[in-house]
C-alpha cells in the first residue's frame, strides 16, 4: 500500500484478489473434472447468458478464427451438449443452443463455483452477513 492510498484500499484489495483466486478456483477444478476444456466449457458459458448465438459470434467473443471456433462447437455437439438451429430471420443461418444437458453442466458448475461462498455465510454471525450484504450492495452498485 502506497501512502497516497486510502485507509482501506488494502484491505477491499485483499479480498477482491481472494475471492477472485478461489472463484476461479473452483471453477477450473469443476471444468477438469468435466472433461472439457476452458474454451470449450467458454463456450457453454456464453451460451448459457445469451441463450443463443451464431459461431461468428463466438469467434468474435473468444477472439479466435471461424474455423477454431467451428472446431470447438462441433465436439460441444457430439457431446450433446450444444444443439443447432436455424435462425428464425434468416434460414441459411444456425443459431447455437444448450442442450438440456449443456443447462445442466453449467447450472452444476455455477453451483460447485458458489458452494464455498454458501459455506462462508453459513459461518458468519446474522450481524456480519447484513454488513457483507451492505458492502457488495455498494460496490454491486458502482460497478
Amino acid at each position: 500500500m502506497t501512502d497516497s492510498s486510502p485507509p482501506h484500499t488494502e484491505t477491499i484489495r485483499q479480498g477482491i484478489d481472494q475471492v477472485a483466486h478461489r472463484s476461479f478456483h473452483e471453477h477450473i477444478r469443476f471444468v477438469k473434472a468435466s472433461g472439457l476444456s476452458m474454451p470449450q466449457f467458454n463456450i457453454l458459458m456464453q451460451l448459457h447468458y445469451q441463450r443463443a448465438c451464431g459461431v461468428s459470434d463466438i469467434s468474435a467473443r473468444m477472439d479466435i478464427s471461424s474455423a477454431a471456433a467451428s472446431q470447438l462447437v462441433e465436439k460441444l455437439v457430439q457431446a450433446g451438449l450444444l444443439e443447432r438451429a436455424e435462425d428464425p430471420n434468416d434460414r441459411r443461418v444456425k443459431q447455437l443452443r444448450l442442450t438440456s444437458n449443456g443447462q445442466d453442466l453449467v447450472e452444476a458448475a455455477l453451483a460447485a463455483r458458489y458452494r464455498w461462498v454458501d459455506e462462508l455465510i453459513e459461518n458468519l454471525e446474522p450481524a456480519e452477513r447484513e454488513k457483507m450484504a451492505e458492502a457488495m450492495q455498494i460496490i454491486i452498485a458502482k460497478l
